[in-house]
């Protein structure tokens, strides 16, 4: 028997022979690849990728499971058909999915603003906690900042919507966004990729170029293997400025990620990753509706504005086979800057400007342990996280409508634990019956300075006050500390249906609770404080109640798949951000504001038509309504019927979409691959008072590559319907307190979805139409 030493000496050896062959196929270049694909066996077509089946791990079992076999509604995506579909980032996917939408505020650049089934946020408020969580490679990220940025080398995205609160914690009531990252080899591999993409239309800036380049093997064979990855973009600006015909938009992004897996025994597989990443560039480009008509990409700002993003994270996981069973354990740590300068106004004067500073640091552990004991599938664990928060945030006035810089934030300390368990117990071969719970025990501990006219002070460094009397004005408090915990049950129970192999039905209730907190952008302290004499300083938990009922089918010949589910969500002690304009440009109050029920149907599937195409079609259906009103969400200064027949914020009633991809074999190994996908979103509320809204968008998205053994030519368009979609509608100062906000197409009425704003809006604008092509090499 080879002894041990012997294993290793050979490894190594093995390890540089990987080395030096992922050096001789980069220097002679894709002939080589080209030669070493035609000796394994022919690639799948693109049909076979997208109609595969599909791994997922949302149901952290010991065993990953086919995404068709889960009792859960969830669309998943593996590496090769995130390829195919061009991902660059999570906000692609929007338009991949029913009842989802994953776009970006736009007032930071690249603060996620996601939202499944009505249940989403509309705040770049960074204290403001999530309701689709984000976890990267198991580890929950505790802030919306920083995640809707470019994406390589991804292993598989999986989107599962609905409450997540057993297996996934607080702050997952809409669902759950998992993105795993692709990991070690046993085997050399190496990818290269690089796109070029830009505006085709008139009037518009310049083009975007990146490449990225992964190389993966073993260091010692059967115990360490190695991947190394690098990400690099510079984007010229897809906008044009009309305040001085420049190009705007402007941001260079770059990415370093390495990743060991080591071995030691049998039964025991540690994976460590670590990622640099950073990105600067311009501040939103901002529409004002009051100004700019919102089917256009017209505006102009005389502030350029800036972002700088930096983000250290790693993440170490050990999983441990113990008998039948497996004992997993995922460590995360983030380190997270930001800096942002807007125009806040959206105008080519100087009006409102505000630049802010973020600082996160966050540490999390959680140990699981899985078996099956006879019928009963068995998961508990345990969940520890952390997150210390710093914010800063400068408000500029001209002298005329305020005499000083206007400066506060907050700071917050977060901690939370939990512990959960959940059993899947086989009560006959067709009937599987489903419980879980969770526990968990949540603190916040925060010191808020109102942003108000104050001496230079930074709330990051910690000069700000939290105590006493503004010394600029009479009367008024600086603003706050406070402690708070929250602690809570989460249930589940539900049953899944076997018919066979091929079908199965589902049902499940669960309950999810959005973590209570604290607001950092508070503008009008003598109102707040009138309002927190009864409801206390911070606003307290939303719980989330959800009932589902689904069917997953594919047909025994794999051509159909079908997947339908029904769903009711009762949310209680609804937590929104009131968001109004103000004498100090925008006014952001967080209450918990009214009790509302969410109804909803969404269905997806595909078809394989003969060999060569591949259909596909999903639709999302949400009736979203208020059952109780607590708070004037109307602005009209009282609660009554007004209040509860607005519609719910980021509610579209229909999304859908369909597609179709054909793949024709030309020769061996060669192939030319056609791809489109239209999807609609109906119009939504922005605000909950509804005077800002997105407009509905019709995206059309096509690609036609040409295959040859490793190689993939790609010419690509993204929203070919040029259709105008913005991040955001912010009503801005109405025009009796700040008359320069206003412009021409400013009716000097506020109106739920009015064409007009009374004022002005900050209305950061997302890119129309994007032609582009791309090369992707795998060796």
């Amino acid at each position: 028997m080879p002894t041990r030493t012997n294993k290793v000496a050979r490894g190594i050896s093995g390890g540089f022979s990987a080395l030096a062959l992922a050096a001789a196929l980069s220097a002679f270049g894709p002939g080589v690849a080209q030669a070493q694909e035609a000796a394994q066996e022919e690639e799948q077509s693109s049909i076979d990728v997208l109609n595969a089946d599909i791994i997922v791990t949302a149901t952290k079992k010991k065993d990953v499971e086919n995404v068709q076999n889960v009792p859960l509604a969830i669309t998943a995506f593996n590496a090769k058909s995130l390829q195919a579909l061009q991902v660059r980032d999570l906000q692609t996917l929007t338009y991949s999915a029913p009842n989802v939408s994953l776009d970006q505020v736009g007032t930071s650049r690249g603060t996620a603003n996601f939202s499944i089934r009505g249940l989403g946020v509309n705040s770049s408020i960074p204290s403001i906690d999530p309701t689709v969580g984000v976890f990267v490679d198991g580890v929950y990220i505790g802030v919306n900042s920083g995640l809707v940025f470019d994406v390589f080398d991804l292993g598989s995205v999986e989107v599962a919507r609905g409450p997540q609160g057993i297996l996934y914690g607080r702050n997952t009531t809409g669902g759950a966004v998992l993105i795993n990252t692709g990991d070690p080899t046993p085997d050399v591999r190496a990818n290269f990729r690089a796109f070029y993409e830009g505006p085709v239309d008139s009037g518009r800036g310049s083009g975007n170029f990146a490449m990225q380049g992964v190389v993966s093997g073993p260091l010692i064979k059967d115990v360490l293997n190695f991947k190394v990855g690098a990400y690099v973009n510079k984007d010229e600006g897809y906008f044009k400025n009309l305040y001085d015909g420049r190009n705007f938009g402007k941001a260079e992004t770059q990415i370093v990620r390495g990743a060991l897996e080591f071995l030691p025994t049998d039964g025991i597989r540690m994976v460590a990753k670590v990622e640099y990443f950073n990105s600067d560039g311009d501040g939103p480009a901002a529409q004002n509706h009051g100004v700019y008509k919102r089917d256009t990409f017209d505006f102009a700002v005389d502030n350029r504005g800036f972002y700088r993003n930096r983000t250290w994270f790693a993440t170490h996981k050990t999983e441990i086979d113990v008998g039948t069973g497996k004992i997993t354990n995922i460590f995360g740590f983030r380190d997270f800057d930001a800096a942002t300068g807007g125009d806040i106004d959206a105008k080519p004067v100087f009006v409102f400007h505000s630049n802010t500073l973020f600082k996160q640091r966050q540490y999390s552990d959680e140990i699981r342990y899985n078996n099956r004991f006879g019928a009963l599938d068995f998961t508990a664990g345990g969940f520890w996280f952390t997150q210390d928060l710093r914010y800063d945030e400068l408000r500029f006035f001209p002298s005329f409508i305020s005499p000083l810089t206007q400066i506060g934030g907050g700071r917050q300390d977060h901690d939370v634990l939990g512990l959960f368990a959940s059993g899947d117990f086989a009560a006959t071969d067709k009937l599987t019956l489903t419980a879980g719970i969770r526990w968990s025990r949540e603190t916040k501990d925060v010191a808020v300075t109102y942003i108000r006219p104050r001496t230079s002070c930074s709330v990051v460094a910690g000069t700000c006050p939290t105590s006493g009397t503004n010394s600029l004005i009479p009367n008024e408090n600086n603003g706050f500390k406070d402690k708070r915990s929250w602690e809570n049950w989460s249930p589940k129970l539900g049953f899944q249906y076997k018919f066979n192999s091929d079908a199965q039905a589902y049902g499940n209730w669960t309950r999810g609770f959005r973590s209570g907190g604290y607001n950092f952008r508070i503008t009008n302290a003598r109102a707040f404080e009138a309002v927190a004499a009864t409801r206390g300083l911070s606003f307290d938990e939303e719980q989330v109640d959800s009932f589902e009922l689904g069917v997953k089918y594919r047909s025994p010949d794999r051509k159909l798949t079908l997947n339908l589910a029904a769903f009711r969500t009762e949310v209680g002690n609804m937590q929104r951000e009131v968001n109004e304009g103000s004498a100090a440009g925008v006014a952001q109050s967080i209450f918990n504001t009214a009790d509302a029920r969410i109804d909803g149907i969404e269905g997806e599937g595909r078809y394989a038509l003969g060999k060569h195409f591949l259909l596909t079609a999903n639709f999302g259906y949400i009736n979203a309504r208020y059952t109780d009103v607590l708070f004037d969400i109307s602005s009209d200064g009282k609660v009554d019927a007004a209040d509860k027949a607005l519609a719910l914020p980021r509610t579209p009633q229909w999304t859908y979409g369909f597609g179709v991809v054909g793949d024709f074999k030309l020769s061996s190994g060669k192939a030319i691959v056609a791809r489109a996908n239209f999807q609609h979103r109906d119009r939504f509320a922005y605000t909950d008072n509804n005077f800002g809204w997105i407009t509905a968008s019709d995206n059309l998205d096509a690609s036609l590559s040409y295959k040859t053994g490793g190689l993939t030519f790609t010419v690509y368009g993204r929203n070919l319907l040029d259709q105008v979609q913005h991040g955001g509608d912010t009503q801005l100062g109405t025009a009796a307190q700040i008359p320069v906000f206003g412009g021409p197409l400013s009716t000097g009425v506020d109106q739920p979805f009015g064409q007009n704003p009374k004022a002005g809006t900050f209305s950061p604008l997302a890119r129309g139409r994007v032609l582009g092509i791309e090369v992707n090499a795998d060796f």
